[in-house]
């Protein structure tokens, strides 16, 4: 579709706080009451931005749990690599997006709910994980989910908006497995 593709274009040199809904009709070629055809706001664009990448990572975090029992390594490393490729190639709209979060409500509540789904759902492997005697009960599984999902969304963030300080781009996926196992099962 022509507005995401605009609006990708446009994210890549600017915030999403910069942009009008007029940038993003013009540039795809349409009018300004068009555009709310489509969308009924510019932070929907986004939306459906984020939307797209994060059903790359639904789809390859399919079979998820049945990894991580077989190979907590590989499953661990899949669940990490799976959000930061979906987003890789679209690094201006996880920009946008942390920008977004700060001072957009709408955006705030999706991304926030997404968030507590991921915790959520990493909470569940851990304690299956503790329950089948593969991981030690240390710290509330809750509590280490959130500390975990909360670090790779920074991290993530500011590798890929190329902020200093980041980790490296080929490095972060790696370091962040690493955090994450020994945090997980200990040393």
């Amino acid at each position: 579709m022509a507005i995401l593709q605009t609006a990708e274009r446009l994210l890549a040199d600017r915030l999403l706080s910069e942009v009008s809904v007029d940038d993003l009709a013009k540039g795809a070629g349409i009018s300004r009451p068009t555009f709310y055809f489509y969308f009924p706001s510019k932070q929907a664009v986004l939306l459906a931005l984020f939307d797209r990448a994060l059903k790359q990572v639904e789809s390859a975090l399919d079979g998820l749990q049945e990894l991580v029992l077989a190979d907590p390594v590989a499953g661990w490393r899949l669940a990490i690599s799976a959000f930061f490729e979906s987003f890789a190639p679209h690094p201006w709209v996880a920009r946008a997006g942390a920008a977004a979060l700060t001072t957009d409500r709408e955006v705030r509540e999706i991304w926030l709910a997404l968030m507590q789904k991921w915790i959520d759902e990493t909470a569940a492997l851990i304690r299956a994980e503790r329950e089948r005697g593969a991981a030690p009960e240390t710290i509330a599984a809750e509590d280490l989910a959130t500390s975990l999902n909360l670090m790779n969304e920074r991290a993530m963030t500011s590798t890929l908006a190329a902020e200093r300080p980041a980790i490296e781009h080929e490095r972060l996926v790696d370091t962040l497995t690493h955090i994450w196992l020994t945090s997980i099962y200990g040393s």
